[in-house]
């Protein structure tokens, strides 16, 4: 009797242009916690790095990114690919038919099972997507045009779940998502992904747009960390009246997004807020500094955006939910040039190790979020305190 043969897969992860590197040692942190090993392509600049994945198995391998997820992946699959979906060498043919060879590819990926999917199973969403490069947002039109019918096609074949457009994470995790990124105008590949480790938007992208009263565009990833490590908690853990502290506020993009939230903003830093949040009455402006401010009692939340070396600000979060000054935090860190993947390593360390000496319970998730640039946001909470 033969055993079964390995698990393989093309495993396909989007990121930030320019922080390949980086999406590809995440991989490789994934695929040793799972005992499997990968062959990466990672060019620099594309968007997204693919790895052809051996062994392991698909519990193991789900189990791995609960456990850790990546912290430069904006959005990861597990499928096939690439397929060369028509031959673009012939001149004068007709218009070429993507949604009969995707379909294809697709119906094979339901006869295996998948890290979090069991063969068979309907998809909850289909995701069309194309690099966030310049030269991917040139494959938007094509896209939206392969969307439409695809999805038709995938319905005739009962492959889709009925799923409501509102739904709520918990009802959007009961099913998997379908994933078709093109690399070019022939080439795609198509692959699936399971909560909780997914993305919860196409290419890893929220949209959000800027508000108007906000003073700055900061304001923009804050928003976009209570979406990423909040999500359907959002409105109990940030409730009217809890108490805030803004490092590094000004001009105040953070702390209009607590604000607006009706929670009590103490606004720590020299320079001055702008906008209408400078004369809020539920803002408190302290131009005292930042890394040295404590406040008089505790406080729900701490917001730190400083631009300071990442472990001077790794050490000063770990200090204020270590002595109880803070119960969650969300707070940024500036990356140097080279070394990133290894600085925020570093960073996770320095926070782990100053809570265990505190024997304080917390649990931490570092993600490179779309609105983030050199820098990774991190999300640090003690237990019964907030959704991780």
């Amino acid at each position: 009797m033969t055993s079964a043969a390995p698990f393989a897969a093309t495993l396909v992860a989007q990121c930030r242009a320019g922080f390949e590197p980086e999406a590809a040692a995440d991989l490789a942190a994934l695929a040793a916690r799972a005992g499997a090993t990968l062959v990466v392509d990672a060019p620099p600049d594309r968007g997204f790095v693919t790895a052809a994945l051996s062994g392991g198995t698909p519990p193991r391998l789900h189990a791995a990114l609960v456990a850790a997820p990546p912290v430069f992946v904006r959005s990861l699959f597990f499928g096939t690919g690439p397929h060369t979906l028509f031959d673009p060498a012939p001149p004068g043919r007709r218009r070429p038919d993507r949604v009969v060879p995707l379909a294809a590819a697709i119906a094979g990926l339901r006869e295996r099972d998948w890290p979090g999917v069991a063969r068979g199973a309907a998809f909850g969403e289909l995701r069309v997507e194309m690099p966030d490069t310049n030269e991917g947002k040139a494959l938007s039109g094509l896209c939206r045009g392969v969307e439409m019918p695809l999805a038709g096609a995938l319905l005739e074949a009962d492959a889709m779940a009925e799923v409501d457009e509102d739904a709520t994470d918990a009802e959007l995790a009961r099913h998997p998502a379908l994933h078709v990124l093109f690399a070019d105008g022939a080439t795609a590949y198509v692959g699936v992904s399971a909560a909780p480790w997914r993305s919860r938007w196409p290419q890893g992208i929220p949209r959000l747009h800027m508000p108007r009263g906000a003073p700055s565009r900061s304001t923009l990833k804050l928003a976009e960390a209570f979406l990423t490590f909040l999500g359907d908690d959002a409105p109990t853990l940030l409730r009217p009246g809890m108490k805030a502290v803004d490092l590094g506020a000004a001009p105040g993009g953070w702390t209009w997004q607590l604000a607006e939230r009706g929670l009590k903003v103490t606004a720590v830093d020299n320079g001055p807020l702008k906008g209408a949040v400078a004369d809020d009455p539920r803002v408190t402006h302290l131009r005292v500094d930042g890394l040295t401010y404590v406040p008089r009692r505790p406080v729900d939340w701490l917001v730190c955006d400083i631009a300071e070396q990442p472990a001077k600000i790794a050490a000063l979060v770990a200090r204020w939910i270590a002595q109880g000054d803070a119960r969650r935090a969300i707070f940024n860190l500036k990356l140097p040039m080279k070394k990133r993947h290894a600085e925020v390593l570093r960073c996770a360390a320095l926070i782990d190790d100053t809570l265990r000496r505190a024997r304080v319970p917390a649990t931490l998730t570092l993600k490179q979020l779309y609105h983030d640039r050199e820098e990774v946001t991190g999300y640090l909470a003690t237990p019964g305190s907030g959704r991780i």
